[in-house]
C-alpha cells in the first residue's frame, strides 16, 4: 500500500466503503449493469451512430437511451434487447467467472 492509502486523514478507499454499504450480490449486480451499458455505448460508438440515430433504428426514444447510458434508469429487458438488436448485438446467458479477489 502507498503512504496515501495508509494515511488515516485520507479516509477509506471506495472499495472499502462499497463493501461496507452493499452486499456482494448488490456489487455483482451493479458491476454487470455497468458492463452491459458500457458494451452498448461501445457498440454505438463503434458504429459511429448518435443516440438519435439509434432511436430511429430501435424505436427506443433518444431520452430513454441517454438515461440508460448515464445509468440513471434501469431499463426494461425488452428495451435493452431492442437497442442491442439494432446494434447487431444480443444477450447471452453464460456462467459467471469466479473471481477470487473479491
Amino acid at each position: 500500500m502507498s503512504n496515501i492509502e495508509n494515511n488515516p486523514a485520507v479516509g477509506k478507499s471506495w472499495d472499502e466503503v462499497e463493501r461496507e454499504l452493499f452486499t456482494p450480490e448488490e456489487i455483482a449486480e451493479s458491476d454487470l449493469r455497468v458492463a452491459l451499458i458500457g458494451e452498448i455505448i461501445k457498440a454505438r460508438h463503434e458504429k459511429g451512430i448518435s443516440q438519435k440515430k439509434l432511436e430511429e433504428m430501435s424505436g427506443v426514444k433518444q431520452p430513454v437511451i441517454a438515461r440508460m447510458e448515464r445509468g440513471s434508469t434501469s431499463p426494461q429487458l425488452d428495451t435493452v434487447l431492442k437497442v442491442l438488436n439494432s446494434l447487431g448485438k444480443t444477450l447471452a446467458v453464460v456462467p459467471l467467472e469466479q473471481n477470487s479477489t473479491k
